[in-house]
């Protein structure tokens, strides 16, 4: 994915393909952290992008350990 720069504005066409690709990643198990800095662009603007785009998040946190029974 190409960086983008920090101020510049994305609108148009341009936001809709930087949505389409930020949901094919993020839906492939990339975080929104790990999107972010492959972008340029910071935590906020990813997430913004992927929930106008109508992208359903995941819960935070990673894989917890089971209990033991017994």
């Amino acid at each position: 994915m190409e960086k983008i720069e920090k101020g510049k504005r994305v609108t148009g066409t341009d936001l809709d393909a930087l949505a389409k690709e930020l949901r094919k990643q993020y839906t492939a198990c990339a975080s929104i952290r790990e999107l972010s800095g492959d972008l340029g662009r910071s935590y906020g603007f990813v997430h913004r992008v992927l929930a106008q785009d109508g992208v359903t998040f995941r819960s935070r946190g990673g894989a917890r350990k089971e209990k033991k029974k017994g």
